[in-house]
């Protein structure tokens, strides 16, 4: 959930004192952002030029200037491919740090103008919704892997000149030649590919796309990546058949040079990761899907012995930045979070009221990773945040729509726990997250439209929710008309929207704020003879432990992030140099395969070693501050009602001063043409800012409306933004 886009939206409120970053600050940020694009344009521009003789040329300088260090050709091929993401990493921990929590001047929305990222271009097709800027990096990849054809094709044909070979044997060289090619290319689309799938990582939280946006471009180039290495490995054994060898071919290991039976078992594995991860398996079978995933570290354990350190070295950097996203997300997982309380709804939804620390910060758009050990050790699923951060300071609320077996069985524990007393049965939850933008983007327009479908009202909710809040303290908050369009099924769904009890969080709010809800109940014509009245739920109060979510979180403390990422890269160079100096190179030792094994044990020690010590001093920093804060606070925790912030409590949808502000249709679907255009003469052509959380259906519905509105105002002045689970408009 979360949207994309280049405005910082805390605005503050026209009475209240505007606070401007310093000169120096600025100049700073700035100059750290300078340094990043230059490093960035270089380092993309090396890998788009490599596959031709100039970019080649250019490696081969790179190495022949740093081959005599104590890395050798080995870390010359890091300098050039690895190092440059890493030093953007570190140096987004400066930016980070600086950034801090800022408070820009008010902006101008009248003209926001035309933004590559924000504009939907292709809204039916195999890549769903596409904005501007996304069709563009998709063009850009497809021109590189054509071009690296074409160039390594030239370059594969004068390499066979220089063989002296019957005629009859051309063809197997070239296929052996191409499928090397293939390979090299697999590689250079290989380092793009873990990048988008580390959920905390400092990059995407610089550029400011959150994960469940960036898995769409992790699937896309796990789909090129995979195309590429089969396509490799399909040449190889082409060509290896036409010789005769192809079982003793495939079952070699070598000393010196590729080790072709680790590549054999790394393509497996990635085939079955490829195959289940298809969209008909991963709807049908998902837990199919989530465990042949695992499988990943099978293909580059694999691949880092197939073709030994220095080839490694290349894609080392995107793998060394997951493997510190991933060993955190580890440590965090490792908690229970105590369940303040767990309720099944009469709609088939549950909702979950888990513990937080105070430090633990999230925005009104998060989501988190659950897991509850009664159900599965291995299975995590996401769900987006249904409570303020203003809710309360220690707990965050979820709602889950039941509609598969482990949904079901959560509803039963807690059906179970009901019935039964609390001590007797349990939930166990364990939490990674929260995750989300950087940036409260629902807070930076004025006029904010809100489109859901189903259980797509969950994260509006907390918009909602927390606007109100923002708006009652005088807190910075922009919007002040807001739309809500939300379609459901059946009217059980509508008590959800009990969630908000606005005039308890804002008395008088529609003074303040005009706000409108539309329902429109799809499979009902009428009214049920229920609506109206009180719902009951059956709600379970869950003892409480004292075990809150970790703060042990990418998304989390600026300042021990960085020490985690710095110290980490610092130890596994320091550890590479000492295996170098004192084994590798007095024992003389050369076997590919060997040196590639110790090259990724090198990655995990130091993110175990070096990076535990800084996770281990996190967290006693942050055990000591949250001891601080309780002993301050006096049992707050307990103090808090989640019934009366932001969770969902036992009434109806005419309490809550909601009446007023809905309008629910039956037996009809939402028209977005005429909703936009209504809207749009209703706030004076005003430019509006849209997020849309729903079904791909839903999506592209909206997308269209939004792409043909541009294009009928005929300037670019609606801000639209995407990702896999909502819009902006």
């Amino acid at each position: 959930m979360g949207s994309v886009s280049l405005k910082n939206p805390l605005l503050l409120n026209d009475e209240a004192d505007v606070k401007t970053p310093s000169l120096l600050k600025s100049s700073l940020k700035w100059g750290l952002k300078l340094v990043m694009w230059v490093v960035f344009v270089a380092w993309v521009v090396l890998i788009f030029l490599y596959p031709g003789e100039f970019g080649t040329q250019l490696v081969d300088q790179v190495i022949g200037a740093t081959r005599d260090s104590v890395f050798g050709i080995s870390g010359s091929l890091f300098l050039a491919f690895s190092a440059p993401i890493l030093l953007i990493a570190i140096l987004a921990v400066a930016h980070l740090i600086i950034s801090g929590e800022d408070v820009y001047e008010k902006k101008s929305l009248k003209k926001p103008g035309f933004r590559l990222w924000t504009f939907p271009v292709l809204v039916d097709g195999p890549f769903g919704v596409v904005s501007a800027a996304e069709l563009i990096g998709i063009v850009l990849f497809v021109v590189f892997v054509i071009w690296a054809m074409y160039a390594y094709t030239l370059r594969n044909l004068n390499l066979l000149t220089l063989f002296d070979v019957p005629d009859s044997d051309k063809g197997r060289l070239l296929l052996e030649f191409t499928g090397l090619r293939l390979g090299m290319l697999g590689l250079l689309c290989l380092i793009f590919l873990f990048l988008p799938v580390s959920r905390g990582s400092l990059l995407l939280r610089l550029i400011d796309i959150p994960f469940e946006h960036a898995t769409r471009y992790h699937v896309w180039l796990g789909h090129l990546t995979m195309v590429l290495f089969t396509l490799h490995g399909l040449f190889y054994v082409i060509a290896w058949a036409m010789n005769g060898t192809l079982v003793k071919e495939m079952l070699e290991w070598k000393q010196v040079g590729i080790a072709n039976l680790p590549g054999v078992i790394s393509l497996l594995a990635g085939l079955f990761m490829w195959v289940t991860s298809l969209h008909p398996v991963r709807k049908d079978y998902f837990e199919l899907f989530f465990y042949t995933h695992q499988l990943y570290v099978v293909f580059v354990v694999f691949l880092a012995l197939h073709v030994g350190d220095f080839v490694f070295s290349i894609v080392a950097g995107a793998i060394f930045i997951f493997m510190l996203d991933r060993f955190l997300r580890f440590c965090q997982s490792r908690t229970t979070v105590d369940v303040l309380s767990a309720k099944c709804l009469p709609c088939g939804t549950v909702e979950l009221v888990l513990s937080k620390p105070q430090s633990l910060r999230y925005n009104a758009l998060s989501f988190i990773f659950l897991q509850v050990r009664e159900l599965s050790w291995l299975q995590w699923h996401p769900f987006s945040v249904s409570s303020s951060p203003l809710d309360g300071k220690h707990h965050l609320a979820i709602l889950i729509k039941v509609l598969g077996k482990w949904t079901e069985s959560l509803r039963d524990s807690i059906l179970s726990m009901s019935e039964t007393e609390p001590s007797k049965v349990t939930v166990t939850a364990s939490v990674e997250g929260p995750y989300g933008h950087e940036s409260p983007y629902h807070l930076m327009y004025e006029n904010l439209i809100l489109v859901a479908g189903g259980i797509g009202i969950s994260p509006f909710l907390a918009v909602l929710s927390d606007i109100l809040h923002r708006v009652n303290d005088g807190k910075p908050c922009l919007p002040r008309r807001i739309m809500v369009v939300w379609a459901v099924k059946k009217s059980d769904e509508l008590p959800l929207l009990s969630t908000i009890d606005m005039g308890s969080i804002c008395p008088f709010f529609s003074e303040k704020i005009s706000l409108e809800i539309n329902v429109y109940v799809t499979r009902e014509s009428e009214p049920s003879l229920e609506e109206g009245k009180v719902h009951v739920a059956s709600n379970s109060s869950c003892p409480f432990s004292g075990r809150s979510m970790s703060p042990l979180v990418g998304t989390g403390n600026n300042v021990w992030s960085g020490l985690y990422v710095i110290i980490s890269t610092v130890g596994f160079i320091g550890l590479m140099a000492s295996l170098r100096i004192f084994y590798i190179k007095p024992y003389n030792v050369s076997t590919w395969w060997y040196l590639g094994l110790l090259f990724i044990a090198c990655m995990v020690a130091s993110v175990v070693i070096f990076g535990g010590v800084v996770i281990g001093l996190w967290h006693l920093w942050e055990r000591n501050v949250s001891a601080k804060v309780e002993d301050r606070d006096n049992g707050s925790i307990k103090a808090e009602s989640p019934q009366s912030n932001g969770t969902v409590a036992d009434k109806d949808l005419t309490q809550n001063n909601l009446e007023s502000s809905t309008i629910i249709q039956y037996g009809c679907r939402p028209d977005f043409k005429e909703i936009f255009a209504s809207t749009s003469r209703k706030w004076g052509n005003a430019d509006a800012g849209v997020i849309v959380c729903g079904p791909p259906t839903l999506q592209s519905s909206v997308a269209k409306e939004i792409r043909s509105h541009n294009i009928r105002r005929q300037r670019h002045d609606t801000i639209f933004h995407f990702n896999s689970h909502s819009f902006d408009l």
